[in-house]
C-alpha cells in the first residue's frame, strides 16, 4: 500500500496562511487499494462524478443509439460543460431529438463557468438559461432514458423515478456498494446524488479504465467519446480537458463540487478519487496533479497549461504576488 501527502498549502510571504486537507483512494483494475491519502475510506457525494455511470443505462437499453445520438452528445452527457455557444447548441439539438425543449430541463440556469462562455453571453446582452447548466448535458440523456423508457418525463430527476433507480443499480455495480448502502441527496442540478466511500468511486473508475482495456463495448465507448472530445467533455481552458489534452488521452479526469475529483488512468487501468476534506476548489486542482505525478501518469515537469493549475499565484488588490496555493510536497 503506498502511501501520499497530498495536502495543499497557502503560503503568504515565507508562511502557511492556510492548509487543506486531502484524502485519495487509488485502485486498480481488480478493485484492489493500492494506494492512500490520508482516509480512503471516507464517505462524501460524488456529485458530478457520477456522470459517466449515469448514462450507461441509456446506452446498455439501446435507447441512445436508436435515438441516433453518437460521440459528440456522449461526452455532453458526461460533461461538466463551460456552457460556451458549442455546448448550448449541443444540448438544444439532444432536446430537439426527443421533440423536447429547454423548458423539459429539471436544472436551472447559471452564469457559463468557463471564462469564453461568460463573456459571450456578456457581450451579447442574453441572460443564462437552462441550457448554459453544467450539466444540461446529462439532464437531457436522463430525459432521453424516460423518453425511450416509456416513462414519464414530470420527475425524471427525482429519487423514486425509473430514471434515477437505473442509475442508483449502475453506480452500485461499479462502485460494489449495495444500492441500500449508498447515501442519497440532490445534487447541485436537481437530480439524486450518491454518497460513497472514496475507494468505492475509485474501483468504479478503475473498472472502468480496465473494462475500456478489454475492448468491452460500452466503458471503451465513454471513454473514447471523452478523450477525443475533450472541449465538449470540459470546454476552453477548463481544467478537465487540459488534462485529457496534455495526457494525450491517457488521463480521464471528472470534476465534482465541493473538492471531489474522480480520474481514471486508462492505459494502467488505475483509477482514484480525491476529496478536499474542507471542499476548497483552490485545493483541488493541485491535489489531483499532484497525484498523477506519484503515479507516473504526469510528469514532474508539467506543460505550461498544466503548471498554471498546479501552483497558483496568490495576489494582493495591487495585483502583486503575495503567495501561492500548492501541494505540500511538491
Amino acid at each position: 500500500m503506498r502511501e501520499f501527502d497530498v495536502d495543499v498549502i497557502v503560503t503568504r510571504g515565507t508562511g502557511v496562511e492556510s492548509r487543506h486537507r486531502v484524502h485519495a483512494a487509488v485502485v486498480d483494475g481488480t478493485g484492489r487499494l493500492v494506494g492512500r491519502a490520508r482516509d480512503a475510506s471516507t464517505v462524501t457525494m460524488w456529485r458530478s462524478c457520477a456522470k459517466p455511470f449515469q448514462v450507461i443505462p441509456l446506452i446498455s437499453s439501446g435507447g441512445f443509439d436508436e435515438i441516433g445520438w453518437g460521440d459528440d452528445e456522449l461526452a455532453l452527457a458526461c460533461a461538466s460543460h463551460g456552457g460556451e455557444p458549442e455546448h448550448v447548441a449541443l444540448a438544444e439539438s439532444m432536446l430537439r431529438d426527443l421533440g423536447l425543449e429547454e423548458g423539459d430541463l429539471a436544472c436551472g440556469p447559471h452564469e457559463p463557468l468557463s471564462p469564453r462562455g461568460a463573456r459571450i453571453i456578456r457581450d451579447s446582452g442574453e441572460r443564462p438559461s437552462r441550457l448554459h447548466n453544467n450539466c444540461s448535458g446529462k439532464h437531457a440523456a436522463m430525459l432521453g432514458r424516460a423518453h425511450f423508457g416509456g416513462w414519464s418525463l414530470a420527475g425524471y430527476e427525482r429519487e423514486d423515478h425509473p430514471v434515477q433507480a437505473g442509475a442508483l443499480a449502475e453506480v452500485s455495480r461499479w462502485c460494489s456498494v449495495p444500492p441500500e448502502s449508498i447515501l442519497r441527496g440532490i445534487d447541485g442540478c436537481g437530480v439524486t446524488v450518491f454518497g460513497l466511500p472514496l475507494d468505492a468511486m475509485a474501483r468504479a473508475y478503475a473498472g472502468l479504465a480496465a473494462a475500456a482495456r478489454r475492448g468491452e463495448e460500452i466503458p471503451e465507448r465513454v471513454t473514447r467519446a471523452i478523450v477525443t472530445r475533450p472541449f465538449l467533455f470540459g470546454g476552453t481552458e477548463r481544467f478537465d480537458s487540459l488534462v485529457v489534452e496534455e495526457s494525450d488521452g491517457r488521463v480521464m479526469p471528472k470534476i465534482g463540487a465541493e473538492g471531489v475529483h474522480s480520474v481514471a488512468i486508462l492505459d494502467e487501468g488505475l483509477g482514484f478519487a480525491l476529496k478536499v476534506e474542507d471542499g476548497a476548489a483552490r485545493a483541488q486542482y493541485p491535489a489531483v496533479l499532484r497525484l498523477l505525478q506519484l503515479l507516473g501518469a504526469l510528469p514532474e515537469r508539467l506543460s505550461p497549461r498544466l503548471a498554471e493549475y498546479a501552483r497558483t499565484r496568490v495576489r494582493n488588490t495591487r495585483g502583486e504576488v503575495v503567495g501561492e496555493v500548492a501541494p505540500v510536497d511538491a
